[in-house]
């Protein structure tokens, strides 16, 4: 929590917010298209200031062990709200506002706990595994070996799991990867980015990696885990010296979350299918077009 004498100055400062229900609409678009993120800077002074200061600063437990600040979820966080703004702004706090608004939260434009648990439902509720898994059906099958196509030597990643991936979620994991090396300086530069460092995994060797390194909490790893489904990548999108790929500290997440790679990812892999699991900046998971995860039928 974040902790001062100034905080009920802010809280009184944000109860005289206007109400987005009859509030004036403001145009945050500047000449040319830009975005102005100033927009409404007295409406919006008392949320922006907090915004600043939790950002980095805000004691929590989102996942159990305890993190200070939010920058790590900032991405994904400006992704959904539509804006590029940074969280100190007016015209964050508005988009925020708006956001709250609309899930049935107090807009107050202030981040928050409980406004991050109602983010992370909505981003959940993207993964048609997880669904199927809130929704209590069966854990699938494997697909059959048909639908598996093996990732080429370049894809690989030197600290892989394995080299298997369904042929569908290939062909899109390679048009984004294209796309990457040529929208983003930092991917083209480094051919490691990018490269799968977990694919398909046969439940039954994850099964027992789970059971000898016990770590299957559900978080970290999954007894019922999407990559069974081989719909499922791990891309490696940078990690700290000394610390592994998917290593997921507090630290280890946030050095990832502040790349040109995993930020172009949250922009812009949901052009190619893939929707992000929150907690792990590297995990990615493929949507059909259909909304399933399910494979092409078998070939006649």
């Amino acid at each position: 929590m974040i902790r001062g004498s100034f905080l009920p100055t802010l809280a009184a400062c944000a109860a005289l917010l206007t109400g987005l229900g009859v509030a004036g609409t403001a145009s945050a678009q500047g000449r040319g298209g830009a975005e102005l993120c100033d927009v409404d800077p007295v409406e919006w002074a008392a949320p922006s200031i907090a915004n600043a200061l939790s950002f980095q600063r805000m004691e929590w437990t989102p996942f159990g062990p305890t993190e200070f600040g939010w920058e790590t979820y900032l991405p994904l966080v400006q992704k959904e709200l539509g804006t590029d703004c940074a969280p100190n702004s007016p015209r964050f706090a508005r988009a925020l506002a708006e956001f709250q608004y609309s899930h049935g939260l107090p807009p107050t434009g202030w981040f928050d706990a409980a406004t991050f648990q109602v983010f992370r439902g909505v981003w959940q509720e993207r993964r048609p595994f997880i669904m199927a898994r809130v929704n209590q059906q069966p854990c699938p099958d494997p697909p059959p070996l048909y639908q598996l196509g093996y990732l080429v030597e370049s894809e690989e990643h030197a600290d892989r799991l394995t080299r298997l991936l369904r042929r569908d979620v290939l062909d899109a994991y390679r048009a984004m990867v294209a796309a990457a090396r040529a929208e983003v300086p930092e991917v083209a530069a480094d051919p490691e980015l990018l490269q799968i460092f977990s694919g398909f995994r046969d439940p039954e060797a994850d099964a027992a990696r789970c059971a000898q390194q016990g770590n299957c909490d559900g978080l970290r790893r999954a007894a019922c885990s999407p990559h069974r489904t081989g719909t499922a990548v791990d891309l490696y999108v940078g990690q700290i010296e000394g610390l592994g790929v998917d290593n997921t500290s507090p630290a280890s997440r946030l050095h990832m979350s502040r790349s040109a790679t995993y930020r172009w990812l949250v922009r812009n892999a949901g052009r190619f299918g893939f929707v992000p699991y929150l907690y792990e900046p590297w995990h990615w998971e493929w949507v059909s077009p259909t909304g399933g995860y399910m494979g092409p039928p078998p070939p006649t």
